[in-house]
């Protein structure tokens, strides 16, 4: 029998973090693995749940939890339809546990102290396509997880609409 897994996702909102919650869903996540969806808010973010959880990050909620309005109210995120479908399909038809976890401050140094206290086993992160210069200028938070985590760490690139799907013929 094979142990479930905890899988880390980064988690924004925008494209390529769907992206990565997508690839991992369909190539990683097996029956009983637990999916955390790790937001990272600005460390000037403001918000009632802030105050208390700055240090360690708000507790594990879970996906019916998420789900509600209040949610985006404590945490300041936005609830996105599209990630609950993706989620809702993968606690269905896979059996997977959903919960998520918000942070505050450097997405960089939140995202290790996440594979750190969650004992991820993986972490999928979405990569934002910066160009040499720009990641050299800006700094890239996928190649600064990849290089400092000590689990492995999955970067997917998000697609462009005019690119082919592999499963496409």
């Amino acid at each position: 029998m094979v142990k479930a897994r905890t899988v880390g996702i980064g988690m924004d909102n925008s494209a390529t973090s769907k992206a990565a919650l997508r690839w991992a869903v369909d190539n990683l996540i097996d029956g009983g693995d637990l999916i955390v969806l790790i937001h990272v808010e600005p460390p000037n973010a403001d918000h009632t749940r802030k105050q208390l959880f700055k240090d360690t990050g708000s507790p594990l909620i879970p996906l019916e939890e998420f789900r509600e309005i209040n949610f985006s109210k404590q945490y300041g995120l936005s609830n996105d339809p599209e990630v609950i479908n993706i989620l809702d399909t993968a606690a269905r038809a896979k059996g997977a546990k959903v919960v998520a976890k918000v942070y505050w401050g450097d997405p960089r140094e939140k995202l290790l102290d996440a594979v750190e206290q969650l004992k991820l086993d993986s972490l999928v992160l979405g990569s934002r396509g910066l160009g040499p210069i720009k990641r050299v200028l800006l700094g890239s938070v996928s190649n600064y997880v990849v290089t400092n985590a000590s689990c492995p760490v999955t970067v997917v690139k998000g697609s462009t609409p005019s690119s082919k799907s592999l499963n496409s013929d």
